[in-house]
């Protein structure tokens, strides 16, 4: 379940997805995760038409510089790939632009 949330101010765009499998990091529990939008420098290093084909190398670098808790990149390796599709749908989908994505300017 995908759930954005927009503030006409300075708050940035998040979508937050629910883990089907959680990721245990000692005693914490992460059956959730919020992804936020990224800037251009946060992009660096990672090609564009990798992060919307979703390319696996490209989401592993990508999802820890965006996630809230942050992930670390052996945690992304470790994902169920139905939640790092889950991630990487939700990724491309910053990168697309309002008119694409159907919305008001």
């Amino acid at each position: 379940m995908t759930e954005k949330t927009t503030d006409k101010t300075a708050a940035p765009v998040t979508g937050q997805i629910e883990l089907d499998t959680a990721i245990v990091r000692g005693e914490q529990t992460i059956d959730t995760l919020t992804l936020r939008k990224p800037t251009s420098g946060e992009l660096r290093g990672v090609a564009l038409t990798d992060v919307l084909q979703m390319q696996t190398d490209a989401l592993i670098k990508l999802i820890p510089r965006l996630s809230s808790p942050s992930l670390t990149e052996p945690e992304v390796r470790q994902m169920d790939p139905a939640d790092l599709v889950q991630c990487g749908s939700e990724i491309a989908g910053f990168l697309l632009s309002k008119r694409a994505r159907g919305e008001a300017a």
